[in-house]
C-alpha cells in the first residue's frame, strides 16, 4: 500500500471518531515504513541559519532530523511531536542530542513555552490538519514567537480556486495571513516548485 494512501486511511478513521490528531500515533506505532515524511535527513526546505545564541522549538519533529539540523547551527532546539512514539525514535536516533525532545500538543501548547523561542519552525505539520482545526493550530504555532523572534513556515500551497484535495491538504495565502491574526507580521513569503515537483509556500513571520 502507498504511504500516503495509509496515512489518509487513518486520519479519516480518526476524525470520523472526533479525535483528528490520533492518527499521527497510530502511524508510527505501525513503523517507520509507513510515514510519508520519514525521510531520515533534514527538509530540503529549511535553508542555512545562524543560530548561535538563539533559541527554537520545532512543531510537530517526527524523526528530529529538522531538529538535529538547528542544533547543529548553533540554537539551542526543543523539538515537540504529539506522537510518543515519534518522540521516543528520536531519543533512540540520535541518544547524545544537545535537543530537547518532548511530547506536547499543538493545540494545548504548554504556557511555559509562549512567547519563549527565538525561532520557530514549522514544516508540513498544519497542512496534516483539516480545515476545522487548522487556525486553532496557527493560533498555537503564533504564540512560540518571542518579540523580536520568527517563525518559518513551509507547507504545500494552491490556490483559492483550487479544490483542497486531500491530506496533505495544500494551504492558501489567506490561511497564511492566518498568521498575522495573532501578533505576527508577514517579513518574506516565497511561491515556488521544490525538488519533488511540488508547489510549496514557504514563509518568514517576526513578531
Amino acid at each position: 500500500m502507498d504511504k500516503r494512501q495509509r496515512a489518509r486511511e487513518l486520519a479519516a478513521e480518526s476524525l470520523n471518531a472526533g479525535d483528528p490528531t490520533a492518527w499521527f500515533e497510530r502511524l508510527y506505532r505501525e513503523g517507520l515504513d509507513v510515514v510519508p515524511w520519514a525521510e531520515l535527513r533534514p527538509n530540503p526546505n529549511l535553508l542555512p541559519l545562524d543560530g548561535k545564541g538563539k533559541t527554537a522549538l520545532v512543531i510537530g519533529c517526527g524523526l528530529g532530523d529538522d531538529a538535529q539540523q538547528l542544533a547543529k547551527w548553533g540554537f539551542v532546539t526543543t523539538a515537540f511531536d504529539i506522537s510518543p512514539t515519534a518522540i521516543e525514535k528520536c531519543r533512540e536516533r540520535f541518544p547524545e542530542s544537545t535537543v530537547r525532545y518532548e511530547v506536547a500538543d499543538l493545540l494545548n501548547v504548554p504556557k511555559d513555552w509562549r512567547e519563549t523561542f527565538d525561532f520557530v519552525l514549522e514544516i508540513y505539520t498544519v497542512q496534516a490538519l483539516p480545515p476545522a482545526i487548522r487556525q486553532r493550530a496557527i493560533e498555537g504555532a503564533s504564540s512560540f514567537v518571542k518579540p523580536g523572534g520568527k517563525l518559518l513556515l513551509v507547507a504545500r500551497g494552491r490556490d483559492e480556486t483550487d479544490p483542497p484535495g486531500e491530506l496533505p491538504w495544500p494551504l492558501t495565502r489567506r490561511e497564511l495571513l492566518l498568521f498575522t491574526q495573532y501578533g505576527l507580521r508577514e517579513e518574506s513569503f516565497e511561491d515556488y516548485i521544490d525538488e519533488e515537483s511540488v508547489r510549496r509556500f514557504r514563509a518568514v513571520f517576526t513578531r
